[in-house]
């Protein structure tokens, strides 16, 4: 399984963020090729350690790293893209990764 993570900084308008982030974006993104399951953080993140809290975690599952590079060429996928630079335009205000995992 491969997951795709991303965490978003606290936004300038939290209101605006959430609105387009569950009208907008969410919607997009469950539209993308070969995603198996989306899931979101609930308020509030807590950090454990010194540093800045996040505002929003995001968990996208599919079954590869390869399934997600064919999603986000996809279509849809540049139309997400294209969304998150409207949701947090700034690439300082949110961090994405990508990764396989194995169950231990």
């Amino acid at each position: 399984m491969a997951k795709m993570l991303v965490i978003y900084k606290t936004p300038a308008d939290p209101a605006a963020f959430e609105r387009h982030y569950h009208d907008i974006h969410v919607p997009l993104a469950k539209q993308l090729p070969g995603l198996l399951r989306y899931e979101i953080s609930r308020s509030p993140v807590m950090n454990v350690l010194p540093g800045e809290t996040p505002y929003r975690v995001a968990i996208l599952y599919f079954d590869s790293l390869e399934a997600i590079r064919t999603a986000f060429a996809s279509e849809i996928g540049r139309a997400c893209a294209e969304d998150r630079r409207k949701l947090a335009g700034d690439d300082d205000l949110v961090t994405m990764l990508l990764f396989d995992t194995e169950p231990l």
